[in-house]
């Protein structure tokens, strides 16, 4: 007797999928391709939605990475304005393990001028606004972070060239009239033009948000032709003006040869982590921050980043709420269409287990058939488009994030929600009086 009733589970399941399988072969064609049409945009609604949204910011983390900060950032320490024994910090990286190359950046706060020619009247406002000036190797740092590709008008600095900078595009008023008249941009300078760049000698980068104030002793002015326009999504590179370092270097009086910024790019495969506990192991945290691109994306990022996937899986479980409503409508429809059929198999011996079973794989087949879609159109086409296509956003290029893992908890939570939703309409047949069901009695 135990062993009978240790098989009978088992014999529910066979006969539950046997009658499963039965029920998919004669329902309603035009019924079936529609659930599963239901459930592959549900389960598209599940990923990709969440996907471009997480994605916009991965999009932005990305940008920062391969045009601002590459795989590892380092920075002075808060209260310093270099980094100290750049040298050794420099020597250092460059013997790490996996690095690939790097880019040494000299900052100092500036002004900028455009009407400094025409302005005749001292009372009259100066076309003028404050900026960092960053000098770099030109060729180190379009290998670390091709910043060549990003000068939309004009051309790039040459290596060892004077006299000529890239402006950030958000620094030009026809770039940045969106953000607002609280914005301070020049007006009218394009490639070619001469503007008064006027560069702090006291060593304080951060001066850049005002610039040096008007008449600053020991200031270094100078006419410079503009050479190209920098047009970025990321705020650290359009807000910025380049000129190569030893040019600027001379005006800002420095001589001690330490810099603000090193950004180190990786060879590919490398990890970023590893590469980090290497150079602090060996003492870098003494004399900068060290940090890898992501510990070194803004804060509001970061912030973004949560708060967008937290909507996502909003999104995503309203979406399995209208998943699990669609399976118990149809589940139910199809129960009660076949209430004369189900007191029949009852009478005959066919347990309400069973018939719970079938009515479960039943629904269970319109999901994995819907999730196979839906997965095979997001990993074997949106996903390469959206790669090759970024979304433009006005602060990134969004892409669509879809791990295997991420998508296989979907998956899961899915599937889960179909099985509740199957069981439900079919307990609440089965359960009613076999005679009653059998001649149609309420």
């Amino acid at each position: 007797m135990a062993e009978r009733r240790a098989a009978r589970p088992h014999a529910s399941l066979q006969v539950g999928l046997f009658l499963g399988f039965r029920m998919l072969r004669r329902a309603n064609r035009w019924t079936a391709i529609l659930t599963v049409l239901v459930m592959s945009l549900t389960f598209l609604n599940l990923v990709a939605v969440s996907g471009i949204l997480v994605g916009l910011i991965e999009g932005s983390v990305t940008a920062n990475r391969d045009q601002y900060t590459a795989d590892i950032f380092i920075s002075e320490l808060p209260g310093k304005d270099r980094i100290d024994e750049t040298s050794r910090v420099i020597a250092t990286v460059a013997a790490a393990p996996g690095v690939a190359r790097y880019s040494a950046r000299t900052m100092a706060g500036a002004t900028v001028e455009a009407n400094y020619r025409t302005r005749r009247d001292p009372t009259l406002d100066r076309d003028s606004v404050g900026a960092s000036v960053v000098g770099i190797d030109t060729v180190a740092e379009d290998a670390v972070t091709g910043l060549s590709k990003y000068v939309a008008e004009g051309r790039y600095l040459r290596p060892g060239e004077e006299g000529s900078i890239l402006i950030g595009a958000n620094l030009l008023d026809r770039y940045s009239a969106g953000f607002g008249d609280g914005f301070s941009s020049l007006e009218n300078v394009r490639p070619g033009d001469r503007v008064l760049v006027t560069i702090s000698r006291d060593g304080d980068a951060e001066r850049s948000l005002t610039g040096p104030s008007e008449g600053s002793s020991g200031d270094a002015a100078r006419e410079m032709t503009v050479a190209g326009i920098v047009d970025s999504k990321v705020d650290a590179t359009s807000i910025r003006v380049f000129m190569n370092e030893r040019e600027l270097r001379t005006m800002a009086g420095l001589s001690s040869g330490d810099v603000n910024e090193v950004a180190v790019r990786l060879l590919p495969g490398a990890d970023a982590d590893a590469t980090k506990r290497y150079l602090v192991g060996a003492g870098l945290d003494e004399f900068a921050k060290v940090r890898t691109f992501r510990e070194a994306i803004p804060e509001f990022l970061e912030q973004i980043q949560a708060t967008f996937g937290l909507l996502g899986n909003l999104i995503g479980a309203v979406g399995l709420a209208v998943a699990a409503i669609t399976i118990f409508i149809v589940v139910f429809v199809s129960a009660v269409t076949r209430r004369k059929q189900i007191g029949i198999m009852k009478a005959i011996g066919v347990t309400p287990r069973a018939i719970i079973v079938a009515y479960v794989a039943q629904a269970l087949a319109y999901s994995a058939v819907g999730i196979a879609l839906a997965a095979a159109l997001i990993f074997g086409f949106l996903i390469p488009f959206v790669d090759a296509h970024p979304i433009d956003f006005p602060f990134s290029d969004g892409i669509l994030v879809a791990t295997p893992l991420g998508t296989a908890i979907r998956a899961a939570a899915l599937l889960l929600a179909t099985v509740v939703a199957g069981i439900l309409p079919a307990w609440l047949i089965v359960r009613q009086n076999t005679l009653d069901v059998i001649l149609g009695r309420k």
